[in-house]
C-alpha cells in the first residue's frame, strides 16, 4: 500500500475517537487564529493580506465562502488563501516547535471555506481541523528540521500545509477515502514553499506564504470531489514529495512516528506569546530578563548574542538585519527584536509597528550587537543566551527561559486584544465562549457570521 493511502486510512481512523483535550485545544487555537485574522485584516501591518484580497477580487470574482473582515465572499480556495494570509501576516499564529510549522493558520481556513460550502456541523468542522493540523505536525516531527539540510530550505508550513489543508478541506466536504487519497496527490502536484522570501530583504511576501497552501489544499479537495484522480504515489514514489523535495524517502522509523497511535503531535503546538518569528521569541524572552537589571541602556557597551545555525538565518547579513526595511523583516531579525525588547517594556501589536523601524534608540542598540555561533542546532529551539557588557566592564548574562507557553487566561487576553484592535470589543466574550466550548450550542461558522456582521457595522 502506498504511503498516501496508508496515511489517509490512519488519519481517518484516528478521527473516530479524538480525545476531548485535543478537541478543546483545537478550539482554543481556532479562537486564537480567528482573532488574529480579524486584527490582521484591519491593522496597517496586515497590508499584504489585503493586497492578496484585492488580487483575488480582481474581475469581480464572487463565491460562497466568507473572507474575514471583508464584505465580499470568494470562491472557497481563494477565501481560504486570504484568510490564511490574515491569520499569519502579523506573525502571531501558533507554532509546533519541533516540526517548525504553523498548522492552524493553514488548516483552519481550509476547513472553514470547504465547511461553509458543505454546511457542516461543528463536530465535522473541528474534526476536519484536528486531523489536518495533526497530519502537518506528524510529518514535521518525522522530518525534524534543523538549520541545515534539505528541510532547511523550505517553509514547512507551506510545503506540508498543502497536504494538511487538503485533508481538512476533504473531510469538511465529506470525501471518500479514495477521494481523500486523490486530494493528497493533487495537493502534492501544487506543492511549493521555497524559503527565499525569508532569506531576502525588503519583501512582505513572507507574511502571507501559508495562503498558497490553504488555496492549493482546498482546490485539491474540490478537484477530487469532482472526480479528478491524483497520484497515489505522491509521497513515496520516485518523484514523490519526500524523495524529490526532502532528499530521501521517509524511513521506517519516521514512518512509524507518523503512524503511531495514542499521543497527538498537535498537543505540542503552542500559541505564540509575541507577534514575531518563532526563532526570535527565545531572544525576546532572554532580553526581557535582562532589562530590569540594566539601569540605563546608554551604559551598554556591547551585546553578544549566542546563536545556532537556525537562528543565524535571522541574523545574517548582520548589517541588513540591524536595519530592517519592513516590519516583516524586523520580526524576522533577532538583532532587531533583541534591541526592541530591551528598549520597550511590552512587545505587542500596540508597540511593534512600522513606526519602530526608524527608532534611534533601537537602532543604536542593534549597532552594538555581535554574534557568537556557539549554540547547538537541534530540532526545536533551545533557550537563548545574551550577554551585555556595560561601559564600566560589568557583564550581565540573560536568564534561561525554557517555556514560552501561554496559560488559557493569557490566551483569552490575547484573543480579546486582537478582537478589540479589529473593532470587535463588544463581541469578545460571546465569541470566546462559542468557539472554545466543546459543548457550545453556537457553531464556529455561526460565530464567524456574527463577527462578519459586526465588522460591517463597525466599518460603516
Amino acid at each position: 500500500m502506498q504511503l498516501a493511502r496508508t496515511l489517509i486510512g490512519h488519519m481517518t481512523a484516528l478521527g473516530t475517537d479524538i480525545p476531548e483535550r485535543i478537541l478543546r485545544q483545537v478550539r482554543l487555537h481556532t479562537a486564537d487564529a480567528i482573532a488574529i485574522g480579524y486584527a490582521g485584516a484591519r491593522l496597517p501591518e496586515g497590508r499584504p493580506a489585503r493586497k492578496l484580497l484585492a488580487a483575488c477580487q480582481a474581475g469581480g470574482t464572487r463565491g460562497a465562502s466568507m473572507v474575514i473582515g471583508a464584505t465580499q465572499a470568494l470562491p472557497p480556495a481563494l477565501a481560504a488563501g486570504v484568510n490564511a494570509a490574515s491569520m499569519h501576516v502579523l506573525d502571531f499564529d501558533d507554532i509546533h516547535d519541533v516540526a517548525r510549522l504553523h498548522p492552524t493558520s493553514v488548516c483552519l481556513p481550509a476547513a472553514l471555506a470547504a465547511g461553509q460550502v458543505a454546511d457542516v456541523d461543528d463536530v465535522t468542522l473541528v474534526r476536519a481541523i484536528a486531523l489536518g493540523v495533526e497530519l502537518m505536525c506528524r510529518l514535521g516531527e518525522a522530518i525534524r528540521p534543523t538549520g541545515s539540510g534539505h528541510a532547511a530550505g523550505w517553509f514547512l508550513t507551506q510545503l506540508l500545509g498543502y497536504l494538511g489543508a487538503s485533508l481538512s478541506a476533504g473531510i469538511a466536504l465529506g470525501l471518500t477515502e479514495d477521494e481523500l487519497v486523490s486530494s493528497l496527490g493533487l495537493a502534492y502536484m501544487q506543492a511549493a514553499g521555497g524559503k527565499e522570501a525569508a532569506n531576502g530583504i525588503g519583501t512582505d511576501a513572507r507574511g502571507i506564504y501559508p495562503a498558497f497552501a490553504a488555496m492549493g489544499g482546498v482546490q485539491a479537495a474540490l478537484m477530487a470531489q469532482a472526480g479528478v484522480a491524483g497520484p497515489e504515489t505522491a509521497l513515496d514514489g520516485r518523484a514523490g514529495l519526500f524523495p524529490l523535495y526532502l532528499g530521501a524517502p521517509l524511513g521506517a522509523t519516521a514512518t512509524e512516528r507518523v503512524l503511531r497511535r495514542g499521543a497527538w503531535a498537535f498537543s505540542a503546538t503552542e500559541v505564540k506569546r509575541w507577534p514575531s518569528c518563532r526563532l526570535s521569541q527565545p531572544y525576546i524572552a532572554a532580553a526581557c530578563t535582562l532589562r530590569p537589571r540594566i539601569a540605563d541602556l546608554a551604559n551598554i557597551r556591547d551585546i553578544k548574542v549566542s546563536i545556532n545555525a537556525s537562528a543565524a538565518k535571522l541574523c545574517e547579513p548582520l548589517d541588513q538585519r540591524r536595519r530592517p526595511l519592513t516590519l516583516h523583516d524586523a520580526k524576522y531579525s533577532i538583532p532587531f527584536m533583541v534591541a526592541f525588547a530591551l528598549t520597550h517594556e511590552e512587545v505587542g501589536l500596540h508597540t511593534l509597528t512600522e513606526s519602530c523601524l526608524g527608532d534611534p534608540a533601537i537602532l543604536s542598540l542593534t549597532d552594538r550587537i555581535s554574534l557568537d555561533p556557539s549554540l547547538p542546532d537541534n530540532p526545536g529551539h533551545p533557550p537563548a543566551r545574551i550577554a551585555v557588557r556595560t561601559v564600566d566592564g560589568t557583564r550581565i548574562v540573560s536568564e534561561s527561559v525554557t517555556s514560552l507557553a501561554l496559560s488559557e487566561e493569557a490566551l483569552y487576553a490575547k484573543f480579546a486584544g486582537c478582537l478589540a484592535l479589529a473593532g470587535l470589543a463588544g463581541e469578545i466574550d460571546a465569541a470566546w465562549s462559542a468557539i472554545t466550548d466543546v459543548q457550545a450550542q453556537t457553531s464556529v461558522l455561526g460565530t464567524l457570521a456574527r463577527l462578519q456582521t459586526a465588522t460591517g457595522a463597525a466599518a460603516a
